[in-house]
């Protein structure tokens, strides 16, 4: 909602562009098969349309609206997913806007009770957190789609229907020139929380649905305080509840406050009870100079998934597929990571590089991680809005202490979204071999970064497809040699990352690792190989090469059992 007298577009630091919608050349009887259609041109829509054609696959991206997505909504880019920005070429505009942040604090009636900070180790490129507002991350996306021969872009194209078949999907589109058939191979729903394609297909969410209610404003103001998160509970400014706020660029303020129990929705978002209630919450907090009220809406908190996020060749990524709470900035890296996941498998098998059963894999590996979003987000859910008497009892005793005891401080962490390892998936077969590590990132787990010699970063160096992190120690080896060989004939995208032993420099085909701190974060001695995956994370890793192992992984992720 906006303020009275302004339009629907009418933003206080955002010019919102209208798109035409461009005659379909369906419609002129010249019908093409498209390897992938995308429904859906929000954050993730965009990123599975970049991701695809990083790998060189076209796709046709569809969208009923004629500008951006408006209003309050998401503002947390986590790590992970500017690496995923990186990759697909768009992560530039990015840092130059975004704020980045590591830190937060909780209060409780005003004092302070929790300081949150979130690791940033020497090695990382990339801040844990970064704020910007939905619209800039579309449309710096919709830049790079703009600028990209691979992506077909749609606006005003409306999905009315959804044929399902054996070799393909049928999609009846409704364009301002007329209604038209498009049939693509695979289709992906990237259409939000009410997904038309879930509907017309007759799926549903299921979980749970939480009863406390916050109404988010944003608003635009002068004020210093660092780019932190900033947790409130039972502050004066919003008596029995919990407040949140956060900087987004161009001096624009996310707050977040809970409603009342009883407290009427209607009467909540009036203009008038918004301005009284966010004045309050200022005056809290120690500002008195003017400020503009930019948007507002109300939000609750949800747990919910579909059952399977592939319905034949329909695939369900973002909200589509899953709806999780905003406490801990999960929903939009979520769905990034849902866009890679999906994207590079579905080009390896569109190219003729893997099986199609490697598909499979996608529903298990996210569909997992979003149940590992529910545990942790569950958790910070009903601490920030405690469902029963007996959980607000619970809160209330653990604030209270928490004023003058360390041990119950850290039930104020909001639990950070961090990337889902895939341990129990069918790509990762030898899980076991974590035995023989006694630190270092697990099997599953996404890659951990490095600061190489020459100021570049280890990931950099990554490739499309499988990439090897070779320890050696210095000398040759005909039976690593022999076993990448093989890995390159398997993927003839694959990259070999061999890292040098403390104190030898780097080669033509080798890294230097100064001070031995790459092998230290990888737990890694000569002859120790970590295989990598296309979205960075490890299929495998072993202590000691054994080769059987490592090609048998390296073909699950092909989609590849036979030799």
């Amino acid at each position: 909602m906006r303020p009275a007298g302004k339009g629907p577009l009418d933003s206080l630091y955002f010019h919102y562009p209208t798109f035409p919608a461009r005659r379909a050349p369906e419609l002129d009887g010249l019908a093409a098969r498209h390897p992938v259609a995308i429904v859906g041109a929000g954050p993730i829509g965009m990123t599975a349309a970049l991701v695809l054609a990083r790998y060189g696959i076209r796709s046709v991206l569809l969208d009923r609206k004629d500008t951006f997505n408006d209003g309050s909504r998401a503002i947390c880019i986590a790590r992970p997913s500017m690496h995923i920005l990186e990759r697909i070429g768009a992560v530039k505009p990015f840092v130059e806007k975004a704020l980045g942040w590591r830190y937060g604090r909780s209060y409780y009636r005003g004092e302070q009770i929790f300081r949150l900070e979130m690791p940033q180790p020497p090695g990382e490129k990339y801040l844990p957190m970064y704020n910007l507002q939905q619209q800039y991350i579309e449309k710096f996306l919709h830049d790079a789609v703009a600028a990209c021969d691979l992506v077909d872009m749609r606006w005003q194209s409306e999905v009315a229907d959804v044929e399902c078949r054996n070799d393909g999907v049928s999609l009846r589109v409704a364009s301002p020139a007329g209604d038209y058939r498009l049939e693509a191979d695979y289709v992906l729903a990237a259409d939000g929380a009410r997904s038309p394609v879930r509907s017309r297909l007759g799926l549903r969410l299921k979980g749970e649905n939480y009863e406390g209610k916050y109404v988010i404003a944003d608003i635009r103001m002068d004020h210093d305080f660092p780019t932190e998160r900033r947790a409130f509970f039972e502050p004066s400014g919003n008596p029995g509840g919990t407040v949140l706020i956060h900087k987004q660029p161009d001096d624009i303020w996310r707050v977040d406050y809970q409603l009342r129990e009883g407290e009427s929705e209607e009467e909540a978002l009036r203009e008038e009870n918004i301005r009284a209630r966010v004045g309050a919450i200022l005056k809290d907090i120690g500002h008195d100079k003017p400020w503009e009220l930019e948007w507002w809406s109300i939000y609750s908190a949800n747990t919910l998934c579909l059952d399977d996020y592939r319905h034949g060749r329909v695939f369900f990524i973002g909200d589509a597929a899953h709806i999780v709470p905003i406490f801990g900035v999960r929903g939009l890296n979520n769905g990034l990571a849902d866009a890679d996941n999906l994207g590079w498998k579905l080009a390896a098998v569109l190219k003729g590089e893997a099986d199609e059963k490697l598909l499979d894999s996608y529903s298990p590996e996210r569909r997992g991680a979003t149940l590992d979003v529910f545990a942790n987000a569950t958790k910070s859910t009903r601490f920030m809005t405690p469902p029963t008497r007996g959980w607000r009892l619970a809160r209330e005793a653990a604030l209270s202490l928490s004023l003058r005891h360390e041990f119950p401080r850290g039930l104020a962490n909001p639990r950070q979204m961090q990337p889902y390892t895939y341990s129990e998936s069918p790509l990762t077969p030898y899980a076991s071999r974590d035995a023989d590590f006694a630190a270092g990132p697990a099997s599953g787990s996404a890659s951990p970064n490095a600061r190489l010699t020459d100021g570049s970063f280890l990931l950099d160096r990554a490739g499309d497809g499988l990439t090897a992190i070779l320890f050696g120690d210095g000398a040759a080896n005909t039976e690593q040699a022999g076993l990448l060989d093989q890995l390159g004939k398997l993927d003839r995208r694959f990259i070999a990352l061999r890292i040098q032993p403390p104190g030898l420099a780097a080669t033509a085909d080798a890294i230097a690792d100064g001070d031995g701190e790459i092998a230290r974060l990888f737990n890694a001695r000569p002859g120790t190989l970590y295989l990598l995956r296309p979205d960075l994370h490890i299929a495998g890793r072993w202590k000691t090469i054994a080769a059987d192992e490592v090609l048998r992984t390296a073909r699950l992720c092909l989609g590849r059992t036979a030799p």
